[in-house]
């Protein structure tokens, strides 16, 4: 499979560069990145198997949509599946991973007058990768990169639409869950620090439900 062109086209949905529903067409972007169709429809497949596009035939390639009911479905799964990797990695849990800690800190505190929703984004990815990288389970990892990419979307489409204070109070939630995780890591037990993700996802999926949504409960 060409990286390269899974990468841009992963990037481009996931940051909603495709907004959800729209048609993509094979030929326009085989001319884009001056490949064949082969190469292209190894990456298509590979991210329809990761449910980011539907391949129809004689239309062309639709950026899946923002699905509730499937996006909560994805968050209940998200649930127990962070919470072990919580756990896990707080066994392995070193200096170098409290230092990524501290970075996503710093450019928490630097975001707060500084309105840019890809840059936050990206804070919440390397919050993500740093528990990945210290639980050191590739299976679990591949699995919860898949749930949350597909939940990511949702996030980042109210992320765009947010007003100043919105704005200011979802980078705080995600600061204080960043110190909050630093504190568990350093004083409790493996389990405490699987609790503590677990709950701060129930948290991110009821903000997403009632502030953007209007709803509530899970």
């Amino acid at each position: 499979m060409n990286q390269h062109i899974y990468h841009i086209l992963h990037n481009r949905i996931v940051f909603l560069e495709y907004a959800p529903g729209q048609i993509l067409k094979e030929q326009v972007l085989a001319e884009e990145f001056g490949v064949s169709r082969t190469p292209l429809r190894t990456v298509l497949f590979r991210l329809e198997w990761e449910h980011l596009v539907r391949i129809l035939p004689r239309t062309g390639i639709q950026v899946s949509e923002l699905e509730l009911n499937t996006i909560t479905h994805l968050f209940q799964a998200r649930l127990e599946l962070e919470s072990v990797i919580g756990t896990m990695a707080a066994d392995r849990f070193s200096k170098p991973h409290f230092t990524r800690l501290d970075a996503c800190m710093e450019q928490c505190r630097q975001l707060l007058d500084h309105r840019d929703p890809e840059a936050l984004g990206r804070v919440d990815m390397n919050l993500k990768q740093i528990f990945h990288d210290a639980a050191g389970n590739p299976f679990l990892t591949e699995m919860s990169d898949r749930f949350y990419v597909l939940t990511f979307r949702l996030w980042y489409f109210n992320l765009m639409k947010m007003d100043n204070l919105s704005w200011k109070q979802e980078v705080f939630c995600l600061q204080a869950d960043v110190k909050a995780l630093m504190d568990v890591l350093a004083k409790g037990p493996p389990e405490g620090v699987g609790k503590t993700r677990k709950t701060q996802l129930l948290a991110h999926v009821e903000r997403i439900r009632t502030t953007f949504l209007g709803l509530s409960g899970i």
